[in-house]
């Protein structure tokens, strides 16, 4: 006969079963059911990049936030720093906002809905400079400038404070001699992301060792940057190579109008 301190054991197989984890947009259900407005929160997902978790905030109209996991970044960090910075909830959500999974597979961002509206109009002219660079090609600080109207001592510290790493490709951007800018990564993060979209580190680095900073071909009398998908289709016999803008002209060479390389 089992003694009243002995019953609950019974009752443990049954109990296990409340010990479940709850799905992982738990709290956004809750929200749903007692008829709270979308509109007042932002949802999360974590999605896999070529250098780790990703968290990706995003309001029903637009990405709100996205930050690396590389640094130990976790899911509660996230949502501290999401509020933080735009004074809004984050939940745990289970489907990412449109478009996040394709732009970060494909690394064609420039279409995403990002929303800057909480940085200044200069802020918000170089982060949209820097999505228009194509995947798997590089632009200088100086390029940044010139897209954005804006001066090249203010493009860094736009960089640094990048609201939506890997979706605004800043590992994309490298200093006017060639070396990488990157402000807006933890050491490694950049070359690893570059590499990820097949941007040769090697030969970059071997041409900046040169001068090398534009390449022109002796066939269209037409000079890009280095990794413009018309610089790569030159064949090494045609390569010419040039130092500055102004050599190139002074050459006879003008400038790419896809890449659209700083002009004399």
């Amino acid at each position: 006969m089992k003694s009243d301190h002995e019953a609950p054991d019974a009752a443990q197989p049954g109990l296990a079963g409340l010990t479940a984890e709850p799905p992982v947009d738990f709290a956004v259900r809750v929200l749903r059911r007692v008829g709270l407005p979308r509109e007042t929160y932002d949802t999360y997902v974590r999605l896999d990049t070529a250098v780790g978790g990703l968290f990706v905030a995003a309001s029903p109209e637009a990405v709100t936030g996205a930050a690396l996991d590389t640094g130990g970044l976790t899911a509660t960090a996230f949502e501290e720093l999401h509020r933080t910075r735009t004074g809004r909830s984050a939940l745990r959500s289970a489907k990412p906002f449109p478009g996040v999974a394709t732009a970060l597979r494909t690394g064609r961002a420039r279409r995403l809905r990002i929303d800057l509206s909480p940085y200044g109009p200069v802020e918000q002219a170089v982060l949209e400079a820097v999505r228009a660079i194509p995947v798997g090609q590089l632009r200088p600080v100086g390029w940044i400038a010139q897209e954005a109207g804006t001066p090249p001592e203010a493009v860094v510290g736009a960089l640094a404070r990048n609201p939506a790493a890997v979706l605004i490709p800043c590992h994309r951007v490298t200093y006017d001699n060639g070396t990488p800018c990157d402000a807006a990564h933890l050491p490694g993060v950049g070359d690893a992301l570059r590499a990820a979209e097949g941007i040769d580190l090697r030969r970059m680095a071997e041409l900046h060792r040169r001068g090398v900073v534009f390449l022109g071909s002796d066939t269209t009398r037409i000079y890009c940057h280095l990794t413009c998908a018309h610089a790569r289709r030159i064949t090494p016999p045609h390569q010419v190579p040039f130092r500055t803008a102004r050599e190139a002209g002074l050459a006879g060479y003008r400038a790419c109008r896809s890449c659209r390389p700083v002009t004399v």
